[in-house]
């Protein structure tokens, strides 16, 4: 279980994110892509990218009140070029009201180089009381 996140998301346990910094507006996550993660090219699918920018971005948000959730409004992802190997994500939080934040994040691969870069926009919410019910289960909507 992945603790260090703040909350507990099987998805991201699934596929094997690691934290690795989580404070003041921005976040670093690891992630090495298995044999099932990628796409008919032999490179990291593009949704498994596009859930390691969510993740990343969400953690962004979060991180300067990691009492708080999050949920994703809206994201816009660029895939610059393929990801290959073990891949890193850099996120910020680039701007906060007191009910949304305004992200953006790149993935890197081993050489450093950029292939996919995401904005991202995120409502806050108090955190989710039971963390691993399924969300059939647990209602987020708060509307």
């Amino acid at each position: 279980m992945q603790e260090s996140f703040g909350a507990y998301v099987p998805f991201v346990d699934l596929l094997g994110f690691e934290m690795v910094f989580f404070d003041d507006g921005q976040s670093e996550l690891t992630y090495t892509p298995e044999a099932t993660h990628m796409n008919s090219y032999n490179v990291t699918h593009g949704g498994a990218l596009m859930t390691f920018l969510d993740v990343g971005m969400a953690t962004a948000a979060r991180s300067v009140d990691k009492t708080l959730g999050v949920v994703t409004i809206e994201m816009k992802t660029s895939f610059m070029q393929a990801a290959r190997g073990s891949l890193r994500v850099k996120s910020r939080l680039m701007h906060r009201t007191k009910n949304m934040a305004f992200t953006e994040g790149t993935v890197y691969d081993e050489q450093g180089r950029a292939c996919a870069h995401a904005t991202g926009t995120f409502k806050y919410m108090p955190k989710a009381p039971d963390q691993g019910l399924h969300p059939e289960v647990r209602d987020i909507s708060t509307d």
